[in-house]
Protein backbone atom coordinates (compact mmCIF):
# COMPACT_ATOMS: atom_id res chain seq x y z
CA UNK A 1 0.00 0.00 0.00
CA UNK A 2 1.02 3.42 -0.68
CA UNK A 3 0.93 6.61 2.28
CA UNK A 4 -0.55 8.48 -0.76
CA UNK A 5 -4.49 8.80 -0.71
CA UNK A 6 -6.34 7.60 -3.59
CA UNK A 7 -8.56 10.06 -5.50
CA UNK A 8 -12.38 9.80 -4.73
CA UNK A 9 -12.54 10.70 -9.16
CA UNK A 10 -10.29 7.56 -10.36
CA UNK A 11 -11.11 4.77 -7.88
CA UNK A 12 -14.85 5.80 -8.78
CA UNK A 13 -14.29 5.67 -12.55
CA UNK A 14 -11.75 2.17 -11.80
CA UNK A 15 -14.31 1.08 -9.48
CA UNK A 16 -11.91 0.07 -6.98
CA UNK A 17 -11.96 0.30 -3.28
CA UNK A 18 -11.57 3.92 -2.25
CA UNK A 19 -8.94 3.64 0.37
CA UNK A 20 -6.43 0.95 -1.75
CA UNK A 21 -7.06 1.88 -5.05
CA UNK A 22 -5.78 -1.81 -5.81
CA UNK A 23 -8.80 -4.43 -4.83
CA UNK A 24 -12.13 -4.57 -7.10
CA UNK A 25 -15.66 -2.64 -5.50
CA UNK A 26 -17.68 -4.99 -7.25
CA UNK A 27 -17.87 -8.86 -7.02
CA UNK A 28 -21.36 -8.50 -9.97
CA UNK A 29 -22.36 -5.91 -12.07
CA UNK A 30 -23.65 -3.67 -8.98
CA UNK A 31 -23.53 -5.73 -5.80
CA UNK A 32 -20.68 -4.92 -3.55
CA UNK A 33 -17.68 -7.56 -2.12
CA UNK A 34 -17.73 -7.70 1.67
CA UNK A 35 -14.62 -6.22 2.06
CA UNK A 36 -11.28 -5.09 -0.44
CA UNK A 37 -9.29 -7.94 -1.08
CA UNK A 38 -6.12 -6.30 -0.97
CA UNK A 39 -6.69 -3.56 2.43
CA UNK A 40 -9.76 -5.47 3.75
CA UNK A 41 -11.86 -2.09 3.81
CA UNK A 42 -15.56 -3.29 4.94
CA UNK A 43 -18.18 -2.13 2.53
CA UNK A 44 -20.82 -3.04 4.73
CA UNK A 45 -21.39 0.21 5.36
CA UNK A 46 -21.18 1.98 2.30
CA UNK A 47 -25.06 2.32 0.23
CA UNK A 48 -25.13 4.83 -2.71
CA UNK A 49 -29.13 3.97 -2.84
CA UNK A 50 -30.50 5.43 -5.61
CA UNK A 51 -28.00 8.31 -6.05
CA UNK A 52 -26.60 7.36 -9.26
CA UNK A 53 -29.42 5.59 -10.78
CA UNK A 54 -30.85 9.40 -10.75
CA UNK A 55 -27.49 10.59 -11.77
CA UNK A 56 -27.35 8.09 -14.93
CA UNK A 57 -31.38 8.81 -15.73
CA UNK A 58 -30.46 12.19 -16.19
CA UNK A 59 -27.62 12.09 -18.34
CA UNK A 60 -29.07 9.21 -20.54
CA UNK A 61 -32.26 11.26 -20.84
CA UNK A 62 -30.25 14.48 -22.17
CA UNK A 63 -28.27 12.40 -24.91
CA UNK A 64 -31.15 10.29 -25.95
CA UNK A 65 -33.43 13.46 -26.18
CA UNK A 66 -30.68 15.21 -27.83
CA UNK A 67 -29.85 13.01 -30.44
CA UNK A 68 -34.04 12.26 -30.75
CA UNK A 69 -34.28 15.87 -32.01
CA UNK A 70 -30.93 16.22 -34.35
CA UNK A 71 -31.99 13.01 -36.08
CA UNK A 72 -35.55 13.46 -36.25
CA UNK A 73 -34.65 17.06 -37.44
CA UNK A 74 -31.95 15.96 -39.74
CA UNK A 75 -33.68 12.63 -41.56
CA UNK A 76 -37.15 12.32 -40.24
CA UNK A 77 -37.03 8.96 -40.06
CA UNK A 78 -40.27 7.20 -39.23
CA UNK A 79 -41.46 6.09 -35.29
CA UNK A 80 -40.44 2.32 -35.45
CA UNK A 81 -37.12 4.05 -36.75
CA UNK A 82 -36.63 6.34 -33.25
CA UNK A 83 -37.61 2.99 -31.75
CA UNK A 84 -35.26 1.06 -32.81
CA UNK A 85 -32.40 3.31 -32.25
CA UNK A 86 -33.43 4.65 -29.03
CA UNK A 87 -34.78 1.89 -26.89
CA UNK A 88 -31.24 0.03 -27.41
CA UNK A 89 -29.05 3.50 -26.90
CA UNK A 90 -30.94 3.92 -23.99
CA UNK A 91 -30.46 1.13 -22.36
CA UNK A 92 -26.41 0.87 -22.91
CA UNK A 93 -26.08 3.96 -22.14
CA UNK A 94 -27.30 3.33 -18.75
CA UNK A 95 -25.48 -0.05 -18.07
CA UNK A 96 -22.26 1.99 -19.00
CA UNK A 97 -22.10 4.52 -16.77
CA UNK A 98 -24.09 2.97 -13.95
CA UNK A 99 -21.12 0.90 -12.41
CA UNK A 100 -18.69 3.89 -12.12
CA UNK A 101 -21.25 6.56 -11.19
CA UNK A 102 -21.94 4.03 -8.06
CA UNK A 103 -18.14 3.31 -7.56
CA UNK A 104 -17.75 7.31 -7.31
CA UNK A 105 -20.70 8.02 -4.73
CA UNK A 106 -19.27 5.24 -2.93
CA UNK A 107 -15.72 6.60 -2.69
CA UNK A 108 -17.45 10.00 -2.00
CA UNK A 109 -18.66 8.88 0.74
CA UNK A 110 -15.95 6.98 1.84
CA UNK A 111 -13.73 10.34 1.47
CA UNK A 112 -16.73 12.23 3.34
CA UNK A 113 -16.63 9.80 6.16
CA UNK A 114 -20.22 9.61 5.35
CA UNK A 115 -22.93 8.26 7.59
CA UNK A 116 -26.73 8.14 8.13
CA UNK A 117 -28.30 10.97 9.65
CA UNK A 118 -28.99 9.86 13.86
CA UNK A 119 -30.67 12.07 16.34
CA UNK A 120 -28.83 14.19 18.55
CA UNK A 121 -29.28 12.78 21.88
CA UNK A 122 -30.54 15.35 24.90
CA UNK A 123 -26.81 15.52 26.50
CA UNK A 124 -25.53 16.13 23.07
CA UNK A 125 -26.93 19.79 22.78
Amino acid sequence: MTDQPKSWFTTGLTCRCPRCGEGPLFMGFLKLHHQCTHCQLDYSGFDSADGPAVFVMFIAGFLVVAAAIIVEVIFAPSYWVHLALWIPFTVIVSMLLLRPFKATLIALQYVNDAAEGRLADKEDE
